[in-house]
């Protein structure tokens, strides 16, 4: 499909969204797709930590992002939470060889020990998340309590800051897997103290193009500043449920539609 004009209409841009949100928000697009890894369980925290991790590493190729986390699991004897609440320090040696891209033992070990902290101080992920009144306050403030503990300065660069600029891609997409809810079962709608109507675009190479492309987003930068403009523009076709069209925009990319 060639390049839409950015001088579409308000009900063309309505019915792209729409027919490749249906098209794309599948139960099959799990299979292929990082959010597979908590799809595994059903127990809340088990799918809150995996899908953390799964977000964390969701960077390259999807097929060695399922594969490495995967890799976590086994570690975790694919119980996460219990393994992240009750194991020994000598157990996390283990995770000191696990290697992805530039994520290495050391960032491993660290994320262990600070979501073991989060789940015995802060009852969990959610209300970690859920501190802030937008989610520019919410994902800086979750920053602060995961690197609260004592941590080599390097690891700071897998959890992004909204409040540096940074698009946090892989946050927003973490939200949008733990908030949104509906009938596809794709998303999981287990955290209910944060709105679907707050959540913000994943904002990648995919998204952003897509989104340039039929007239969402006019800056040219994939920072903080993108996905607020582009999630706004979401919001007067989904005031609230903006990020479905997530799916949408990654679907039309990936594929290649646009």
């Amino acid at each position: 499909m060639k390049a839409l004009a950015p001088e579409l209409s308000h009900k063309m841009v309505a019915d792209f969204l729409e027919e490749n949100y249906h098209k794309f928000n599948q139960r099959s697009f799990i299979e292929h797709d990082p959010i597979c890894i908590p799809h595994r369980f059903s127990k809340k925290e088990d799918i809150e930590i995996a899908g953390f991790f799964a977000s964390t590493l969701a960077w390259g190729q999807r097929k060695q992002i399922i594969e490495r986390t995967s890799n976590l699991m086994t570690l975790m004897d694919n119980s996460p939470h219990d393994f992240i609440m009750h194991h020994h320090a000598a157990e996390r040696n283990a995770f000191r060889k696990f290697v992805y891209r530039t994520f290495n033992g050391e960032d491993c070990v660290y994320f262990i020990k600070s979501l073991q902290h989060i789940y015995q101080n802060f009852g969990g992920l959610e209300s970690c998340f859920a501190q802030g009144n937008t989610m520019q306050e919410r994902l800086g403030r979750f920053k602060k309590i995961f690197f609260s503990l004592p941590h080599q300065q390097r690891t700071q660069k897998h959890v992004s800051d909204p409040l540096k600029k940074s698009a946090c891609k892989r946050l927003c997409m973490y939200n949008r897997w733990m908030v949104r809810s509906d009938k596809k079962g794709v998303d999981f709608g287990l955290w209910k103290t944060i709105s679907p109507r707050d959540l913000h675009l994943p904002l990648d190479v995919h998204t952003g193009r897509v989104s340039r492309a039929i007239g969402l987003l006019k800056r040219k930068q994939d920072d903080w500043a993108a996905v607020e403009e582009v999630t706004a523009s979401l919001r007067v076709f989904a005031p609230h449920d903006p990020i479905k069209y997530d799916f949408a925009l990654f679907g039309a990319g990936v594929s290649g539609l646009l």
